[in-house]
């Protein structure tokens, strides 16, 4: 790959993302260096790539992102920061196209305003939105085990689940409904006038029930995968598990209603489980070699026919002075997203 015509500095999407997910950067404070920067990189590109298409009303907005991937792997990544850092990441850690077109397919279905009328047609998105970047973050931490890049993929499911039925109110109000449609019929429920009336009931508790029950099975799944992550990483993964579990909880606390309510982990709460998972992640259990779950199947293939490692080459280190004009140039060009991831 051809160095870019500007100098990069990796570490300047942390600020970029630093309002974005206070849950993600909880979890980030236990990684090592040489993992946090290019995953915060990596993040860094997912979330504006998600802003791009969430907040812009232009047809073609999808397209502009495979183009700008095209870019990336073709080593000429041009002048977009997050681009550039992200380049330098699918580089160094050879990380198979199919995921980051995973992300973007998944973010088409977003724009396209797809319905998922199973709990399988939900995988499938929550694969897309967040599976590939669970198994992108467990190869930047040198992770090549096929059990363990789909453990990774299925993490990443069960956070996807989380959020949605965290948000479920929020996402309602903006004319978007994730919860499968075939669970809320089994209950009474028509999918379509409830969008447009959104209101709290038992019905809807009990599918967000059965969203939730889901969750926990892959965070138990999942969580086997992290020992076969870096001794160093298992805590940061971990703590990111149990906090987004967490939120679960909290939604199970508020009587499953977050048509009202959005559910929140307080900062106490997030340290003692930060603590918790610096401390289990010493003793993880062994990684379920069960097959990956069929959504996320394609994941786990591409990974697996991937280069074995990452190329040896440091991110470049730039003075002070540098570091600062391409930060000054992020904050001039965005601001701080504020979406759900």
């Amino acid at each position: 790959m051809r160095e870019p015509t500007k100098f990069i500095d990796l570490a300047a999407c942390e600020e970029l993302m630093r309002g974005g997910s206070k849950s993600f950067f909880a979890a980030s404070s236990l990684l090592p260096e040489r993992v946090r920067i290019p995953s915060i990189a990596l993040y860094a590109f997912c979330r504006v790539a998600d802003d791009a298409v969430d907040q812009s009303s232009e047809p073609g907005v999808v397209a502009q992102l495979r183009a700008r991937l095209d870019a990336i792997y073709a080593g000429e990544p041009g002048e977009i920061i997050e681009d550039r850092a992200m380049a330098m990441v699918v580089h160094r850690y050879q990380l198979p196209r199919t995921l980051p077109e995973a992300l973007i397919e998944g973010f088409a279905w977003d724009a396209d305003g797809r319905n998922y009328e199973t709990l399988d047609d939900l995988h499938h998105y929550c694969a897309r939105v967040a599976g590939s970047v669970g198994a992108m973050m467990a190869m930047v931490m040198g992770v090549r085990d096929p059990h363990a890049l789909a453990r990774a993929c299925e993490l990443g499911n069960a956070m996807q689940l989380t959020n949605i039925a965290r948000d479920v109110g929020e996402d309602a109000r903006h004319g978007r409904l994730y919860l499968p449609r075939s669970w809320m019929r089994e209950e009474g429920l028509d999918p379509d006038a409830w969008l447009r009336s959104p209101e709290f009931c038992q019905p809807l508790a009990r599918v967000m029930e059965r969203l939730l029950s889901e969750a926990d099975r892959l965070y138990r799944r999942g969580a086997t995968g992290i020992s076969a992550l870096p001794r160093d990483c298992r805590g940061a993964i971990l703590a990111a598990a149990n906090i987004y579990a967490e939120i679960g909880q909290e939604v199970a606390s508020n009587e499953m209603d977050s048509v009202n309510q959005r559910a929140v982990v307080g900062s106490a709460r997030k340290l003692t489980l930060l603590y918790i998972a610096k401390i289990r992640a010493q003793m993880p259990q062994r990684c379920d070699p069960a097959a990956p779950l069929p959504a996320i199947a394609y994941l786990a293939d591409a990974c697996a026919h991937a280069v074995s490692q990452p190329r040896n080459r440091p991110f470049p280190k730039r003075s002070f002075d540098e570091r600062c004009e391409w930060l000054i140039d992020l904050f001039e060009r965005l601001s701080l997203p504020q979406g759900r991831h």
